[in-house]
């Protein structure tokens, strides 16, 4: 049995000299309202030995049960992609078959098109069979084969058709507004007391489901970034004072940005919503380009699409609901241009926007194995009668989370976290404070 003593780390002794990180450890506690704690629990299960009568906040572990809600020959199960496309989309949709046919035997198993329109009659998609043979390679493929559409449908009208098919389990593949809609027909389906099962699988690229520490698509964004990344320093490097440009996807995360610079290293600076930057001033990221470029003689800088927002007055929402957004990328560029006109030092500008290259592409394999295991556990939630939740890894392990949790804020870099630092150490840049910004 594992004991306190066993886990215990030796020390050469009591450490005396300041570190570098002194003072940034002690605003990251104060913002977080904690002291520096070092540790974590070895069994994160409850109860870890005996049951007691503490109270304590858990995550029930995902896994296959051992009696079942539904009768698997007489289930019928829904499946729907819904926004914008995303590596894996396929690979979930093959898993959840897959699992369902082959370990549950469920043989009815629909595949709605287009999106929640394809739970809406009055569009007119057609429903798509889904068994092994046709799901068998589309994991080979970008996109999905269900196809995907962006809006809400009508909560009620959506629930009758579900009924009027005979529907037991609906999947929902999507992101922050798609949960959003998976919440209200499971809600719906309650108010009617209809035995429906609603699952989510978190899609979103942009890695903001809160409580999910991964959401599949990353691993695969992240990698073809790195490789506009790569680019934008090689034509950087290739010119005289060559500035390399790259904007990529993050309305309010900057994962893939963070991920993307970590992973190539070439990375001068990096732009994310989480942690806003002056463009001007002493301190600012123009002087400080003029200062990289005057020194090296080249420079790469990353850009997430939602940063740097408060240069734009952009009115109304896209169909998600989401508001929209300036274009940061084609702002910074010109302005940037612009810049070294006006002091007389010509630059060459390279600017690259990769975004629906990546959206488009098949996950590669570590995204693949985590879109099968995502649907797997999903498929053993739905068929023990469990709702209203998604599936995600939390402190590294599959668990239940209820949809309304998770879309109860976005997942957000912190800038006081340990990503957010290694980008600092990694590109060198400022650690602007929000404070200090101005325009």
């Amino acid at each position: 049995m594992i004991t306190a003593c066993d886990l215990r780390i030796r020390t050469l002794g009591e450490p005396t000299f300041q570190s570098p990180f002194a003072a940034f450890i002690a605003e990251r506690a104060r913002a977080r309202g904690t002291h520096h704690n070092r540790h974590m629990l070895f069994d994160d299960t409850w109860p870890p030995c005996e049951p007691t009568d503490c109270d304590v906040p858990v995550f029930e572990l995902a896994g296959a049960e051992p009696k079942l809600f539904f009768d698997p020959p007489k289930t019928t199960v829904g499946i729907v992609t819904c926004g914008g496309l995303c590596p894996g989309l396929n690979d979930v949709i093959r898993g959840l078959t897959m699992v369902l046919w082959h370990r549950y035997g469920v043989r009815n198993i629909l595949g709605f098109r287009y999106g929640y329109e394809g739970i809406n009659p009055s569009f007119g998609h057609e429903t798509m069979r889904l068994d092994p043979e046709v799901v068998g390679s589309i994991h080979e493929q970008g996109g999905t084969i269900l196809g995907s559409s962006r809006g809400p449908q009508d909560i009620g009208v959506m629930v009758d058709y579900l009924q009027s098919l005979g529907v037991n389990i609906l999947f929902c593949i999507g992101g922050d507004g798609t949960l959003r809609g998976a919440l209200d027909i499971g809600e719906e389906a309650r108010r009617r007391s209809a035995p429906l099962s609603v699952v989510g699988l978190p899609k979103t690229i942009d890695n903001d489901i809160k409580y999910v520490e991964q959401s599949f698509g990353l691993i695969t964004a992240a990698s073809i970034a790195h490789d506009a990344v790569t680019s934008a320093h090689n034509e950087a490097r290739g010119a005289r004072r060559g500035i390399g440009l790259v904007k990529l996807m993050g309305r309010d995360s900057g994962f893939i940005s963070a991920g993307a610079a970590l992973a190539s290293n070439d990375v001068n600076y990096v732009l994310i919503p989480e942690a806003d930057f002056p463009l001007d001033g002493a301190e600012g990221l123009l002087a400080h380009l003029e200062k990289r470029l005057d020194t090296r003689g080249h420079a790469v800088i990353v850009v997430a699409e939602g940063a740097g927002q408060r240069f734009f007055t952009v009115e109304g929402s896209d169909k998600s609901g989401n508001k929209k957004l300036g274009d940061i990328g084609v702002f910074l560029r010109d302005r940037i241009v612009d810049h070294f006109i006006l002091i007389d030092k010509p630059v060459s500008m390279k600017y690259i926007d990769p975004s629906y290259m990546i959206r488009a592409v098949p996950a590669e394999p570590v995204d693949s194995v985590l879109c099968f295991r995502l649907a797997a556990y999903a498929a053993h939630a739905a068929m023990s009668g469990r709702t209203e939740m998604i599936i995600g890894k939390w402190h590294g392990r599959f668990c239940h989370i209820p949809i309304k949790l998770a879309v109860s804020e976005r997942q957000c870099i912190d800038p006081q976290g340990e990503i957010w630092s290694a980008v600092l150490d990694a590109t060198g840049q400022p650690r602007w404070a929000s404070t200090e910004v101005t325009t």
